[in-house]
């Protein structure tokens, strides 16, 4: 990877969030269209499970999601969950959250433990949004879920890129950290999946410490960044 340039986590985010600008209503063959566009342009970073999905892919999502799954014994990355922060984001109410959701998440990740991840990590950036505290956003939506352990003390799992493992390691970082920067580097530094548990944790830093909290050398470096301005401006006009 040159220095700036973005991994598929970013690519797929931006797919979610161009699908949304296209069709809100009805956003899912938008965004699949844009998957199938990005996949055809040979990206250098996809993973396992979504490219098992892109391959089995025929005319229905739900279905190559559950071929894959059969195919590979389970389905439960964190492909889906990197990508859902632009639903949060485009729209206000949380029936629309959480069903699309839930729906964008099953298009690649057959596995339950993927949807809820993303209804819950969506639920969170609903409250960011409504200028909550970090804190006491994650400690109302992960109370009695198997995740409220990992805002007590340090996952005892690796930083992988099972679902359930980098949600534990995105809430411990956000709960430990104090800036923007902070909860970049932990994840960086943890090894494993670190791309897109940075990813991941850094969506709802991002809300929370604002665009001012975010380092100009972290900002200025990226390659895509009008691009991402661009959406990122759309996606905010267009709150429904």
């Amino acid at each position: 990877m040159e220095p700036g340039e973005v991994t598929d986590d970013t690519m797929m985010t931006l797919c979610v969030a161009e699908g949304i600008l296209e069709n809100p209503l009805e956003p899912l063959e938008s965004i699949g269209r844009r998957f199938m566009e990005w996949y055809h342009s040979r990206p250098k970073d996809i993973g396992n499970t979504i490219r098992h999905v892109f391959e089995n892919f025929e005319d229905n999502w739900f279905e190559a999601a559950f071929l894959t799954d059969m195919d590979l014994g389970q389905s439960a990355g964190n492909g889906s969950l990197m990508r859902c922060l632009p639903i949060a984001l485009a729209y206000t109410d949380m029936t629309s959250i959480e069903t699309i959701s839930r729906m964008h998440s099953k298009m690649t990740h057959y596995d339950e433990r993927c949807n809820e991840a993303c209804v819950i990590y969506n639920r969170i950036a609903y409250r960011l949004l409504r200028r909550e505290e970090m804190r006491d956003a994650i400690l109302c939506e992960v109370t009695g879920t198997e995740y409220e352990s990992s805002i007590k003390s340090v996952p005892v799992c690796e930083p992988s890129g099972f679902v359930v493992h980098t949600f534990r390691w995105v809430l411990h970082i956000l709960m430990v950290s104090s800036d923007f920067s902070e909860v970049v580097q932990k994840a960086a530094n943890l090894g494993g999946d670190s791309d897109t548990i940075g990813a991941i944790a850094g969506g709802l830093a991002g809300i929370y410490y604002g665009y001012e909290g975010i380092p100009a050398n972290y900002k200025d470096s990226i390659l895509i960044k009008d691009r991402l301005d661009q959406v990122a401006f759309q996606i905010w006009a267009q709150r429904r």
